[in-house]
């Protein structure tokens, strides 16, 4: 049941942020989205302070656990722990896609100072992110494992009341942008009317009033986006007939005929969708830290001293501890030094930063299944009745290492890609793209390692997942995820080489269609 439950809580915390988003975009604002969303963090964190401290709240401890006497919990035992999950839920939905864009619009993006700030919010951002969570895999699994439960909530719930209290006293401090209203909304009428107008032909160069493209609305900070030679199946929901527009200038029906920018916007998406794909099969690399990595762990010498053992779920700290150093040694002498040899404000093009990341989630899985098979030698041969290998653990660092590697250049390059490729009004969605990325990378995790079970071993041989790791072949699912990995890496390398960046669009002017510039920074 627990189990279950946190798969279910899990799949609908990656899911809201889309929710977040479109309320975000749409009618709240950023910063009041965000406000709301830290008020529901900050409730969930006490219902589950509460539920650790308050004995009603919660089973009460197993009277003999080996052999299994434990009761569960009561109805509204579940109910309470449903509640403080779904105010989470909240929070997740509203803080996960507007905090980088509330950030990044606090930088003026049509300066040089304003565009390097914004690069280096992103490293910034996830450095800061990264540390939070070694402390949570340190500090607070020990106050969890040997003071007390409701410690552990409780310092992170004072904290969260910090954070929020500091989070509103910038309030006179900060830049606001207002939502520009409905982006998905927006979408859907492009595919209408050009699912309408079908029929209509488009003309062969450009030609002034032929299309629909109003001036922008007083005061937006949305740039207006030019018309492009992409997809140009839907340009036809802009092609103006008779009787889509009115004798005052207005459009008669949106369902019918769009903006430029409306179908800009959605040739944005169009664009970026293949590329968001690509980061699901380098995410599901990234997900076997929590899973098997930690069942090598289990296996091995986890021993600092005769009286200290390293907690197997906190080998994870070694891949952020990665992260941690690495960045801002990247963004403070590699990216100066190669920005001076490319001319690129970040050094490299996302994409480039994406596909090294690809690279590294390759071989981190690699250097897993390959260690794997020494760590399982080792174990068959020496390792005691528990089935420990007499190696240390640290033998893992390696892999773990790669995949710090893998999160420095392709998560954070996926973050500052999606910001800057999507339009202004849809950065909250853009964000919510990442979460998206990596509920898809568990559940394909979770169909593999399915798929594994049940088509692997036979004729008495355990398949290659079974229970006992020492009689299983956990490096063939390594082996097998790395050459996903490549053709991936294959898949990546042939839809990033078709990529138009924003910044660099064809654009019909009349006489063709032109490479033009628009905004090169970071890119």
């Amino acid at each position: 049941m627990a189990s279950n439950m946190l798969n279910i809580w899990s799949g609908i915390t990656n899911f809201t942020p889309l929710i977040g988003a479109f309320i975000s975009d749409s009618y709240l604002g950023r910063f009041t989205t965000i406000a709301y969303a830290t008020v529901a963090s900050f409730m969930g964190m006490v219902t589950m302070t509460l539920i650790a401290w308050i004995p009603q709240l919660h089973p009460p401890p197993c009277k003999n656990l080996q052999s299994n006497q434990c009761l569960g919990p009561t109805k509204s035992q579940l109910g309470v722990l449903a509640v403080a999950l779904g105010f989470l839920s909240i929070g997740s939905g509203g803080i996960r896609p507007c905090s980088i864009p509330f950030g990044v619009d606090q930088f003026d993006s049509n300066t040089e100072e304003g565009r390097r700030g914004i690069n280096s919010f992103f490293n910034w951002y996830y450095t800061t992110f990264t540390l939070v969570l070694i402390i949570a895999l340190t500090l607070v699994v020990y106050i969890q494992d040997s003071v007390s439960w409701v410690w552990g909530f409780g310092l992170p719930t004072a904290l969260m009341l910090c954070s929020i209290l500091l989070f509103f006293v910038g309030t006179r401090l900060y830049v606001y942008v207002k939502p520009e209203g409905s982006v998905f909304s927006g979408i859907g009428q492009v595919f209408v009317a050009a699912y309408k107008k079908r029929r209509q032909k488009l003309p062969e160069d450009y030609v002034d009033g032929a299309y629909y493209d109003p001036p922008p609305l007083k005061g937006t900070v949305v740039k207006k986006l030019p018309l492009t030679n992409q997809y140009r199946f839907l340009d036809k929901a802009a092609l103006i007939i008779e009787g889509d527009i009115r004798q005052d200038g207005s459009n008669s029906n949106p369902w019918r005929l769009c903006a430029i920018q409306q179908i800009e916007e959605t040739k944005c998406l169009f664009r970026i969708i293949p590329i968001w794909g690509s980061g699901i099969i380098c995410f599901m690399a990234m997900a076997q830290q929590g899973t098997f990595t930690l069942s090598q762990a289990l296996k091995m010498d986890r021993h600092l001293s005769p009286n200290f053992q390293i907690p197997a779920g906190s080998l994870a700290v070694i891949s952020m501890v990665t992260v941690g150093i690495w960045l801002p040694i990247y963004d403070r002498l590699i990216v100066p030094a190669l920005r001076k040899i490319t001319g690129l404000e970040g050094g490299i093009s996302l994409l480039q930063r994406m596909g090294i990341g690809i690279v590294f989630s390759v071989l981190s899985m690699v250097a897993a299944g390959i260690f794997e098979r020494v760590r399982r030698a080792s174990a068959v041969a020496h390792a005691g009745p528990d089935g420990v290998a007499p190696l240390t653990v640290f033998w893992l660092a390696p892999q773990l290492m790669l995949m710090g590697f893998a999160e420095a250049f392709n998560i954070i390059g996926q973050i500052e890609f999606y910001n800057k490729e999507f339009p202004e009004n849809m950065s909250s969605v853009a964000n919510s793209l990442f979460s998206c990325t990596m509920a898809g990378a568990n559940y394909l995790s979770a169909v593999l390692v399915n798929v594994v079970h049940g088509t692997t071993g036979g004729d008495g041989r355990p398949d290659w997942l079974t229970r006992d790791i020492n009689a299983g072949r956990v490096e063939n699912l390594y082996f097998l995820i790395a050459g996903m990995g490549v053709l991936n890496l294959g898949y990546f390398l042939w839809v990033a080489r078709g990529y138009q960046y924003k910044s660099k669009y064809r654009v019909d002017d009349g006489g063709g269609f032109d490479d033009v510039e628009l905004n090169v920074a970071g890119k």
